[in-house]
């Protein structure tokens, strides 16, 4: 299991990796980073998928400065928006949302024509898009799969941000396209069955569960460190 601990009151939607490197949250997203390298030596672990049992634990934020340690690493990375209920990645990085990933699947744009280059060298992000009446079906489509071996083809890293796992199942759809998944569980908000019960829904899919990154988990003085178990 991950586990990542920071003080509740972190603000939101910040990329700490990236505007304080320093700091003893971007150690431990740096190491969540090479744990998810290294969980698997026999496998590559190319495109991981983030997500949550329910909203508003966090997960965004995981993946967005998650994805901006693997851009800082080096080598090409895409963030990728899949939450077509509630997307936000577009407010972390402070980007425009008219065009994104809908777009892409459904042909009407090219993956080049819509990503934005951010800030982070190698890093690009493909927003959500304009929110489409169907999205389940439209993740869940051979356009969907097609998209995601370009992108293999272009990206040395992918990381996909999707909605929580017990309110759809749009997760549970993408996590059997990607390599590996990572559930965020908030510390003072998830319910431990609704963990288990995220985890289940995930398993059924065949997913291969990386870990899960425990947030919002007051810091203490003898125990503010990342640990991996």
């Amino acid at each position: 299991m991950f586990r990542k601990s920071h003080k509740s009151n972190d603000k939101k939607r910040s990329l700490v990796v990236r505007d304080q490197p320093r700091s003893p949250i971007s150690e431990q997203f740096r190491t969540i980073r090479t744990n998810i390298q290294f969980s698997s030596v026999d496998e590559n672990m190319q495109v991981i998928m983030t997500t949550s049992s329910g909203p508003t634990e966090g997960k965004t934020t995981v993946n967005s400065n998650l994805a901006v340690t693997m851009g800082q690493q080096g080598g090409n990375v895409l963030l990728i928006d899949a939450d077509m209920r509630k997307p936000s990645v577009h407010y972390t990085f402070r980007l425009p949302n008219h065009v994104g990933l809908t777009n892409v699947i459904t042909k009407q744009r090219e993956l080049q024509d819509v990503t934005h280059s951010t800030d982070i060298e190698g890093l690009d992000v493909l927003t959500c898009g304009p929110l489409p009446p169907n999205p389940s079906e439209l993740l869940g489509s051979q356009k969907m799969k097609d998209f995601l071996m370009e992108a293999r083809q272009e990206y040395d890293h992918i990381v996909i941000d999707t909605p929580p796992v017990l309110a759809v199942t749009d997760a549970q759809i993408v996590a059997g396209l990607s390599d590996g998944v990572v559930l965020v569980v908030d510390s003072g908000h998830t319910e431990k069955e609704d963990a288990r019960k995220a985890t289940e829904l995930l398993n059924h899919t065949n997913a291969k569960m990386l870990g899960a990154v425990l947030n919002s988990q007051e810091r203490k003085a003898s125990n503010y460190m990342y640990y991996y178990g």
